[in-house]
């Protein structure tokens, strides 16, 4: 594992000093909904603060380190590259950084567009990303309550905001993010 000093110093210079801030935050909130989960603090605190590694990279060399190493796999990635980052951050943990750990690593790659076959880790990272301090919009108060109740009630609420956030904006869709939904609405007791 990566020494959280080590890490900081990276950070420091590889993002913008908001991206650090919240990075940070992450980090923070990652901490307290994995102590409340019984989940290891210190993994989820890392992969926290390392969950936007690849966040300051163009759209372009996002494509490119995507296409060079087989990592784009819908069209929708190549028309909003800045859906890769998170992919690529956990590639680039592993390639740069040395990080091994399977489960800090898929943390980072689905903390953006969700998936269906979330660990406990993947929902932590994925819901403190989206509700750390620095955070506001529209139903952020009742994710927040959600996610200190229930990381799978959360998530889901966390997949709907971005949906409908993506619709109201005439955004792409990821439909890595519509299955990570729909499996979330099943698993939380979906009925007709």
């Amino acid at each position: 594992m990566i020494k959280t000093e080590k890490a900081l110093g990276i950070l420091q210079k590889r993002l913008s000093s908001r991206r650090y801030i919240h990075s940070l935050a992450v980090a923070e909130i990652a901490r307290e909904l994995a102590e409340m989960n019984r989940i290891d603090a210190g993994k989820a605190y890392m992969a926290g603060l390392l969950h936007d590694y690849a966040r300051g990279l163009s759209g372009s060399d996002l494509l490119k380190i995507a296409s060079d190493n087989n990592l784009m796999l819908e069209e929708v990635e190549r028309l909003a590259p800045d859906l890769l980052h998170a992919k690529i951050g956990a590639f680039l943990l592993e390639k740069e950084l040395g990080l091994e750990d399977a489960e800090m690593l898929q943390a980072v790659a689905f903390h953006t567009l969700g998936h269906e076959k979330m660990t406990e880790l993947d929902k932590v990272i994925y819901i403190a990303d989206m509700i750390e301090p620095g955070r506001d919009y529209p139903g952020i108060e009742r994710l927040k309550c959600l996610a200190f109740r229930s990381l799978d009630e959360g998530v889901l609420f966390g997949l709907d905001i971005t949906i409908r956030h993506c619709i109201e904006r005439r955004r792409l869709i990821h439909p890595q993010s519509i299955r990570a939904r729909n499996a979330f609405l099943l698993q939380t007791g979906y009925s007709c």
